[in-house]
């Protein structure tokens, strides 16, 4: 039986095409991504996610990152009093997967460089700007925060990217005004050392004014219980115990002064 070579290469021919076909057909979407799937070069709805996925052969796919991402920024911006301030801030932000579509679509890929970067320049140098810079080196950078994560959230919840956190990693002040504030916490915490040392010596001198009251209350009171005839009676106890010993003496019996014994050693 001959082999016609037409029909081999043929069949050839649409083998390689159908695995062609297959080929572009089967999509693998890697973890921590989301593809946006394109019928001659429009947008669609549909979205592929981790793992082995299947479109038309005339369809195509751009991966977009759903993962969190960290976009530093390091700015000069001016403090309310006008000095210059060096500050190192980021944000972690994410691709909202079910908005990816929209964000390709109105941004592109590129949407860091587009919208996230020019917001957060903005926002750092217009939230410092409503702030002393002492406060930038206090309690005024949770608040610096505050007002960054609210103006950016605002811009980027709407364009499909969700904002996680803004975070000031160094403030870097003018010399004399970081020399002001550190002269500043240094008084304040001898202050706060002295106020310990006085409160602990009021302290001291109160319980020496509550001890001598209790000796002197003491006192009067053993005082007021004392008199001529407990003295007697208490002599006459020692008179009998000192009669009772067996060491030679003589006791001569109401001789000595209110009535009381003397005793004489033999």
């Amino acid at each position: 039986m001959t082999t016609n070579p037409n029909r081999i290469f043929t069949i050839i021919f649409f083998m390689i095409i159908i695995l062609i076909l297959l080929g572009r057909s089967c999509q693998t979407t890697p973890a921590g991504h989301v593809k946006i799937v394109k019928t001659f070069g429009k947008v669609s709805d549909k979205k592929l996610y981790e793992g082995l996925n299947f479109i038309l052969p005339w369809q195509s796919t751009a991966t977009m990152s759903i993962q969190t991402q960290e976009v530093f920024q390091q700015s000069v911006v001016p403090s309310k009093e006008g000095l210059e301030v060096a500050v190192d801030a980021s944000i972690l932000y994410r691709l909202d997967a079910n908005k990816a579509n929209k964000v390709y679509q109105k941004l592109g890929k590129n949407y860091l460089r587009k919208v996230i970067v020019p917001n957060f320049k903005s926002s750092l140098r217009n939230a410092c700007a409503l702030f002393e810079a002492k406060a930038l080196y206090t309690e005024g950078r949770n608040q610096i925060k505050d007002l960054i994560y609210q103006d950016i959230n605002a811009l980027l919840a709407d364009r499909g990217i969700i904002l996680e956190n803004v975070l000031l990693r160094s403030v870097d002040l003018p010399q004399q005004v970081s020399d002001a504030i550190e002269a500043k916490l240094k008084a304040e915490q001898e202050s706060q050392a002295m106020q310990f040392v006085l409160d602990k010596e009021r302290q001291e001198a109160d319980r020496k004014r509550i001890e001598a009251r209790g000796i002197q209350d003491f006192q009067r009171i053993v005082v007021q219980g004392i008199d001529d005839r407990l003295l007697r009676w208490k002599g006459i106890e020692a008179t009998n115990k000192i009669a009772e010993s067996k060491n030679a003496k003589v006791v001569v019996i109401g001789a000595g002064k209110n009535g009381l014994p003397i005793i004489l050693n033999q």
